[in-house]
């Protein structure tokens, strides 16, 4: 696979041709950014971290029949996926009050909800990602009913398989953010990452935040946490 010009650089990955107009390469960088972009920083070794640990969560969620763009890890920083039109909605699992959550609800953090909450942000920088609902997106035009339902069950889906193999690894998933995409054919896949930049993880014992929220807080240990999720998710087995 011929690696081609750079299509897109965004805050933790740049994207690059490929020979195949299907396929392209995403690159994994160290560079940490939070706060919109507004706090910036480096976390070493963050790129291949998540790269990896992304890779090998989108293939446990493949077995589990959710559709993903993942087709092949290149070496540690590079994996090619197919090329997808990125729906412009974020969508947001949570399984416990954390983050935004808890501060724009003011609520502590730490409650466990009978049931993970569902929530869109418009994937917009500009307007700084708002908060959205269904018929918001419907008259925006950002997705069709059928894509949104599609979305939502397989976002439900994930946190079904990401919270029962996190919960293996002694950790638990609080909160996540997905993305996803459309295939030329139209059909809905999983895209983007699953890693602690976009996840919230804590130790299952203690409560450590293993997950950027070290790097958004200057709780230290950025790398450390990092490294950490790594070991777990690969049980020794790198």
């Amino acid at each position: 696979m011929e690696k081609r010009e750079q299509l897109y650089e965004g805050k933790a990955k740049k994207v690059y041709a490929t020979d195949d107009p299907n396929l392209v390469i995403v690159s994994y960088k160290d560079d940490a950014t939070a706060f919109d972009g507004t706090k910036r920083g480096t976390i070493m070794g963050k790129g291949a971290i998540n790269n990896r640990m992304s890779n090998f969560l989108m293939k446990k969620l493949a077995d589990a029949g959710i559709p993903t763009h993942f087709v092949e890890e290149l070496n540690d920083r590079e994996t090619l996926v197919k090329k997808v039109q990125i729906v412009p909605l974020e969508v947001i699992i949570r399984n416990v009050s954390a983050g935004s959550f808890a501060k724009r609800y003011g609520v502590e953090e730490g409650i466990v909800f009978d049931e993970p909450t569902f929530e869109f942000s418009y994937k917009n920088d500009d307007l700084h990602d708002p908060l959205l609902n269904t018929s918001h997106a419907l008259a925006l035009k950002l997705a069709t009913k059928e894509e949104i339902a599609a979305i939502k069950s397989m976002a439900l889906k994930v946190n079904d398989v990401l919270k029962a193999f996190f919960a293996e690894c002694g950790v638990r998933l609080i909160d996540f953010k997905l993305e996803f995409g459309r295939l030329p054919d139209g059909t809905i896949v999983l895209a983007d990452e699953i890693s602690p930049d976009t996840c919230r993880f804590w130790d299952a014992k203690t409560n450590e935040k293993l997950d950027k929220d070290r790097f958004r807080r200057d709780l230290g240990n950025v790398e450390e946490a990092y490294q950490e999720m790594m070991r777990r998710v690969f049980g020794g087995q790198q």
